[in-house]
């Protein structure tokens, strides 16, 4: 689907608005726009400094936050380039630590914009060229990027090798795009999932990755092997052991002598904090201390992940004692990592109330027949300014699958409404998108910063 966004800022409406009519208007994959974007623009890829470069189905965002929290505990300055945004463009491109200002990012539209009038450039690609652009100009200790789509020919892909690559969980997403027939690639499509990711992989960089199914791991190690890289891997040299709600961090090349505390919930976290370990264990270049470790772990956050709202307009109507979480998974590799959630910790004494919407291209009968044992009730609405599942849809589908109240509702309000009228669980759970995670925080007034 393609990728959009609005300002409250005039200005940076504006190039927003110059974007959307240059723009194809779909997502696009392939190297060549890109290439020819930087290369009008001086190449500013070829000038970043220090880099990490993170792909995968899930997680890599949150790997991206746990590397930037614990470099920053470590005292460096960090560019960081993410997607999608939550609520603001501006939380695509954090320059030296700081979310871009409106001002800045006005004119970096404009100047990337400028030069692009004639390549068909996509969204990402342009927003991917503004970032390089900024990140050349701005000193950093350090550069974190995470992927768009796929690997291979995403528009981040034009880097330079990185200093390490991560590759986080591996799951099916964005069928349409890697997944369509092309000659000399993988049949099996899980197996096509990883050979597109480890597509970052480039010789001189290092590789971090989690542990996967035998074919993924194998054809993971077959891309790594072309580029003369070998994998560090979970589970083969480090690995993540789970002591409560701490875990502990080992390796075969040495391991952190304590405990290590994430607030991000879920099991699923740990080893997304264990992965950004492992790349700055192998990171060439100044080594984060423990004592930075630890503390970049424990400081993380990345919004919109299996979060839990504070008081504000969106939770008002709700009763005391009713909790309101959301969660932007939307595949069925996000599923079974919300499910394990619902059953180890939210929904082990009573299941919860899901108000759910989800784009129109996702299996919403395969990812809500995971959370079904842990849904008492589930609330379906849409996703404004988007292609969705009906509402209709949705609580047809949820009723098929077993779960015994389901019912429609027009938007987000009124859906929370219905359940503070009518013993809502004490926990409630909004997700199946992050464009109505993001719509959760904006109503919540709680916004990315």
């Amino acid at each position: 689907m393609p990728d959009h966004a609005h300002s409250s800022n005039p200005a940076v409406q504006t190039q927003l608005d110059r974007l959307t009519a240059l723009s194809p208007g779909r997502d696009i994959l392939g190297l060549e726009r890109i290439a020819e974007l930087c290369d009008r623009l001086g190449n500013p890829q070829n000038k970043l400094p220090r880099t990490f470069h993170v792909a995968g189905t899930n997680g890599k965002g949150s790997t991206c936050a746990y590397l930037r929290a614990i470099l920053e505990a470590q005292g460096r300055t960090v560019h960081n380039y993410t997607s999608p945004h939550l609520v603001r463009f501006n939380e695509r491109i954090r320059l030296a630590g700081t979310l871009i200002d409106n001002d800045q990012l006005a004119a970096l539209l404009e100047e990337v914009l400028d030069v692009a009038q004639d390549l068909q450039a996509s969204f990402f690609e342009v927003t991917t060229a503004a970032a390089f652009l900024a990140f050349s100009r701005i000193p950093a200790d350090d550069c974190i990027i995470e992927v768009g789509l796929g690997g291979r020919l995403d528009a981040t892909n034009i880097i330079p090798a990185p200093a390490v690559c991560g590759i986080a969980s591996l799951g099916i997403d964005h069928e349409g795009f890697l997944l369509a027939p092309e000659v000399g690639t993988p049949d099996d499509p899980f197996v096509r999932i990883a050979w597109e990711k480890a597509g970052i992989v480039k010789r001189g960089a290092a590789l971090a990755c989690l542990d996967y199914p035998l074919p993924l791991a194998n054809i993971i190690g077959e891309r790594a092997a072309a580029a003369d890289v070998i994998p560090f891997a979970e589970n083969d040299v480090w690995s993540v052991i789970p002591e409560g709600n701490s875990f502990r961090w080992q390796s075969k090349f040495g391991s952190i002598d304590r405990p290590l505390h994430t607030r991000m919930a879920g099991a699923h976290q740990m080893r997304n904090a264990g992965l950004a370990i492992a790349m700055l264990r192998i990171a060439p270049g100044p080594h984060p201390s423990e004592d930075a470790i630890a503390r970049g772990v424990a400081d993380s956050f990345w919004p919109g992940r299996m979060q839990l709202l504070g008081d504000g307009p969106l939770a008002a109507p709700l009763p005391s004692g009713c909790s309101l979480w959301i969660d932007g998974g939307h595949n069925l590799d996000a599923a079974r990592q919300v499910a394990d959630f619902l059953a180890h910790d939210l929904a082990h004494d009573e299941p919860v109330d899901l108000i759910l919407g989800m784009l129109a291209n996702k299996d919403a009968a395969g990812f809500l027949a995971m959370l079904a044992p842990h849904v008492r009730r589930l609330l379906a609405v849409p996703i404004p300014g988007h292609e969705h599942h009906s509402p209709a849809a949705l609580a047809r589908i949820a009723d098929t699958i077993g779960i015994a109240q389901t019912s429609a509702h027009k938007d987000l309000p009124s859906a929370l409404s219905a359940l503070a009228a009518d013993d809502p669980a004490p926990n409630i759970l909004i997700g199946g998108s992050l464009y109505l995670v993001g719509q959760a925080l904006d109503l919540n007034e709680e916004w990315p910063v």
